[in-house]
């Protein structure tokens, strides 16, 4: 990697412009994506979203509400300051490489969503949910949702 010296405007934009073609275009999608799917067939993204956002269910044993469990929302607000930074760090030590950066950024933002899971604990599951599970931690059942979390670059 280079250290430039520039001076004078036409010196910061050309700098830019150089920047701005390297890094080139795209995004980067985390989370939840089309096709992840339960074992009996239920969108991952739908479980994810009935967690993130609570719902009213009906049942055999009777009718409920979900309580909503904001680990989507939470992790978004905590870690979302921080992503221009680590864009910009990632940005410089890749040589502006766009893919590179995007796919890191993905993996740290899988990680962070995934951490966010892992520790969530409140609200507190109902005692009937506690019994049937066999033990007290939200989100986590068979880690089906926790592991289905991925991300997707696009240039």
């Amino acid at each position: 990697m280079s250290t430039k010296t520039l001076t004078g405007s036409d010196g910061v934009m050309k700098a830019l412009e150089e920047i701005a073609r390297k890094m080139g275009g795209g995004n980067v999608a985390v989370g939840f994506m089309a096709g992840a799917t339960y074992p009996d067939g239920t969108p991952v993204a739908a479980v994810a979203f009935w967690n993130e956002f609570g719902r009213g269910v009906q049942s055999e044993q009777g009718n409920y509400f979900q309580m909503p469990r904001p680990f989507f929302r939470q992790m978004i607000a905590a870690e979302s300051p921080t992503w221009p930074g680590k864009m910009a760090k990632l940005a410089k030590a890749t040589d502006y490489d766009g893919d590179k950066v995007l796919a890191l950024m993905g993996e740290d933002i899988k990680g962070a969503l995934q951490k966010s899971i892992n520790d969530l604990q409140s609200p507190p599951l109902a005692p009937s949910t506690i019994e049937a599970k066999g033990f007290a931690k939200p989100l986590i059942d068979t880690s089906h949702m926790l592991n289905s979390i991925t991300y997707e670059v696009e240039s």
